[in-house]
């Protein structure tokens, strides 16, 4: 496993070190069937990728305006999280990535790790439309995220959800 890109990477390198975990991802899930696995092995790769990933990982869409905990690495997440709380749920709700440079400034926040600074939260929709979760990334350094993190995320996530698009059990 290679070293995680330090946190004050340039945009260029970390443009270069997400294709490098997309090419990963892709050739680990080639042909990977279980969307839990498939799952965890996303939230590792990321999470050990890049050194200003603190919390990296899934909620799952249940079918009931409610996210459940999926596989992360990092500290202990919310178990579950209502579409109408967070940016988790802001994400649910709208089905738009919620790129949040303050937490504290973000109506609503709900501080699942007080060291959390800002976040990215990216919806996985299939081609149909169909929410199946979202990706929740967490970092205890303000403003780590930008649009770099939002257009590399966004593509892995449409991939990851056109994969499974058929899943069942959420």
């Amino acid at each position: 496993m290679r070293e995680p890109l330090p946190r004050d990477a340039a945009p260029a390198a970390r443009c270069e070190r997400y294709a490098e975990v997309q090419a990963g991802i892709e050739a680990l899930l080639a042909d990977e069937d279980d969307w839990i696995a498939a799952l965890a092995t996303v939230s590792c790769e990321l999470h050990h990728a890049f050194a200003r990933f603190d919390w990296t990982g899934f909620y799952r869409a249940t079918g009931e305006e409610r996210l459940v905990i999926g596989p992360y690495q990092g500290g202990h997440g919310c178990l579950r999280i209502d579409f109408a709380r967070g940016v988790c749920g802001a994400a649910a709700r709208t089905r738009e990535t919620q790129l949040v440079p303050d937490v504290s400034a973000f109506p609503g926040h709900i501080a699942c790790s007080t060291s959390t600074r800002s976040e990215i939260v990216v919806p996985l929709v299939t081609p149909a439309g169909r929410l199946l979760g979202v990706l929740d990334v967490d970092s205890d350094d303000p403003d780590a995220f930008d649009e770099v993190d939002r257009e590399a995320l966004e593509a892995l996530c449409a991939g990851l959800a056109a994969q499974f698009a058929e899943v069942e059990s959420l």
